[in-house]
């Protein structure tokens, strides 16, 4: 019998749990639901989640509090924030957090499935190709797209998926430009402004990440995208 794929749902409308909950299972899925942050936190240690639906106004531990406790020790396993809040400094919140997704409520069951599959299919991904590039020498840095691990004189970091897409993307467009658009569609999958803000978290926080070597970097090309500088390749 094939696994079922398992999902964390955290709501804390009774009601609105339930339904979601029994949505996902009718569409093949195996839910968990807890209604407060601190019940989501001890389920999800007790592990095997595939994807976390996680709502933002919850009582005891909030949506937001709770994803960055859960990325302190897990940058892999996606999440998705549910939320009654729309303000654009709440979705960058979001995502700062770790989420992988935003949905703001009310919305429909199927647009939850699409984003559920989208983020599922970005999470697990596909075999690489063979002629695509997997291992960069970025300076002091090594990046491994594969294992999603980039190490370096601060040692070994493992990057989100969006993180790691990104930096791939970043990659192989070395000394080069990436545009916009093209970082926007290939790893977020709309190039809507929300998920524009969202890119320029990840590039702030990849720049982070390479501190340690001033030779690489991360550039703004105005108006247009950006541009990974690495000396010599």
């Amino acid at each position: 019998m094939e696994k079922k794929t398992r999902l964390l749902l955290c709501e804390d409308d009774h009601n609105l749990g339930l339904l979601l909950a029994q949505y996902l299972r009718a569409k093949g899925f195996e839910v968990e639901h807890r209604i407060d942050g601190e019940q989501g936190l001890a389920a999800y240690r007790q592990g095997g989640f595939d994807l976390l639906l996680l709502d933002i106004m919850m009582p005891l531990k909030d949506g937001f509090t709770l994803a960055r406790e859960i990325r302190k020790g897990d940058a892999k396993t996606p999440i998705i924030f549910l939320t009654a809040k729309n303000m654009r400094q709440d979705t960058l919140a979001g995502f700062e957090s770790g989420a992988d997704d935003y949905l703001t409520k009310p919305f429909s069951m199927e647009e939850l499935l699409l984003r559920i599959q989208a983020v599922l299919r970005r999470s697990w991904g596909t075999a690489p190709a063979k002629e695509r590039q997997t291992v960069f020498a970025l300076g002091k840095y090594t990046f491994d797209a594969r294992k999603q691990v980039l190490s370096g004189p601060d040692g070994d970091r493992t990057l989100t998926t969006k993180e790691n897409d990104l930096l791939h993307l970043l990659c192989e467009h070395v000394n080069a430009l990436l545009e916009r658009p093209v970082a926007l569609m290939r790893v977020w999958g709309d190039d809507n402004y929300f998920n524009g803000r969202s890119m320029d978290v990840y590039i702030a926080k990849l720049r982070k990440y390479l501190a340690e070597d001033a030779d690489v970097v991360i550039a703004n090309v105005h108006g247009k995208g950006f541009r990974l500088v690495v000396p010599g390749r």
